[in-house]
């Protein structure tokens, strides 16, 4: 049999979107004892084992960046700068400049700098060229992705297309899609409602009722 990586019961709490890439042999060596339990109940057992975090507020976000942006802390950290650039729209028209491409994500509105007579938000990025292209919101929305760098848990693999869950960021609910493996290491992901903001680089995780059934890294969207 299979190892497998379940849902907490704590759906608010769960982790499961980060944790799709453990293989069955890091599986077998691992548990997660505050799986079954729901955060307030892991409160009131720290509480009564005089753990002094037991009131400790939630982390949120990256919890080591503890001033400043992310940008700025991946600029000290790599030694890179993201020199500024242009903002274009689909057609490349510049629509003035932005602050460098690393300070911007897919579907980002705010903070944008632009005095625009409507709404425009973050399309896409092109480090090559340094440019963040703008767009109305109704061009976020994507039904098709594909992935690779692929793990599967709970199937040794996908033989036939299956209709499951998926979720394309981590705070986003579960949306029925569905899913071919289209090769040794690649998954193409078919949604039945159009997603917004499918963003390269991110994860794509599965989910076959409150099994985890794998997950890989998004490399393209149409």
């Amino acid at each position: 049999g299979r190892y497998l990586l379940k849902k907490a019961i704590d759906h608010n709490k769960d982790q499961s979107y980060v944790l799709w890439s453990l293989t069955q042999e890091q599986l077998k060596h691992v548990q997660f004892p505050l799986g079954g339990m729901e955060k307030c109940e892991v409160r009131a057992l720290a509480e009564a084992h005089n753990f002094i975090n037991a009131r400790k507020h939630d982390s949120q976000d990256i919890c080591f960046v503890q001033n400043g942006s992310y940008a700025d802390f991946i600029e000290q950290y790599t030694g890179k700068t993201y020199p500024p650039g242009d903002f274009v729209d689909t057609d490349g028209n510049v629509l003035g400049q932005h602050r460098g491409v690393i300070r911007y994500t897919i579907g980002q509105r705010k903070g944008l700098g632009l005095a625009l007579p409507a709404p425009l938000y973050v399309k896409s990025v092109d480090i090559e060229k340094n440019t963040v292209t703008l767009s109305p919101e109704s061009e976020l929305f994507k039904k098709e992705l594909t992935a690779s760098g692929i793990n599967l848990i709970s199937v040794a693999e996908i033989k036939e297309p299956m209709h499951i869950k998926a979720k394309v960021r981590y705070r986003q609910p579960e949306q029925w899609a569905t899913v071919t493996q289209t090769g040794p290491d690649s998954l193409k992901v078919v949604f039945d409602e159009p997603q917004r903001a499918i963003t390269c680089g991110q994860s794509v995780v599965l989910y076959d009722g409150d099994r985890v059934l794998g997950g890989g890294t998004i490399d393209s969207v149409k």
